[in-house]
C-alpha cells in the first residue's frame, strides 16, 4: 500500500508540474509577436502535454487502486467525495488545455495573455483544496 501511495504522489507531483506549466506557455504564446517564437511554443506546448497526460492518467489509476481496498469506508468520506470532485475538475482542466494546445497550433488563438494569467490560476486552488482535504479529512 505504500508503494502504491508513492506511485500516486510522485504521479501527481509530475502531472501538477505541468498543469501549472501549460498555461503559461499560453500566456508567453499569447504574447508572442514573432512566427518563429510561436513555432518553439507550439513544440514546447504539445511536447509537455504529451509529457503529462500519462502521469494524469497514472495519478487516477493509482488513486483508485489506494481506494480499493476500503471502499466501504470511502464510499461514507465526504473529504473524498469533494477531493474526487476536484480530480473531476483537474482532469477537465486537463483536457481543456489539450483542446488549447490544438487552438495555439494552428494559430487561431483569440484570446489575450491576461485570460490565460488569470486561466493559470485555477490548479492552485484546486490542489490547495485537494491537499487540505486529504490531510484534514474534514467531514
Amino acid at each position: 500500500m505504500l508503494w502504491l501511495k508513492a506511485f500516486h504522489i510522485i504521479a501527481v507531483i509530475c502531472w501538477f508540474a505541468g498543469i501549472f506549466y501549460l498555461p503559461r506557455l499560453f500566456v508567453y504564446h499569447a504574447m508572442a509577436e514573432d512566427q518563429a517564437t510561436r513555432n518553439h511554443l507550439k513544440t514546447m506546448e504539445r511536447k509537455l502535454y504529451r509529457f503529462i497526460s500519462p502521469f494524469a492518467v497514472l495519478t487516477i489509476v493509482f488513486g483508485a487502486l489506494l481506494i480499493a481496498p476500503n471502499i466501504d469506508y470511502y464510499l461514507q468520506a465526504g473529504w473524498l467525495h469533494l477531493k474526487l470532485l476536484f480530480v473531476i475538475g483537474l482532469v477537465a482542466y486537463h483536457l481543456y488545455c489539450g483542446h488549447l494546445v490544438k487552438v495555439f497550433a494552428n494559430d487561431s488563438n483569440q484570446r489575450q495573455h491576461v485570460f490565460y494569467r488569470w486561466f493559470n490560476e485555477a490548479p492552485v486552488i484546486a490542489l490547495f483544496a485537494i491537499v487540505l482535504l486529504v490531510v484534514l479529512k474534514p467531514f
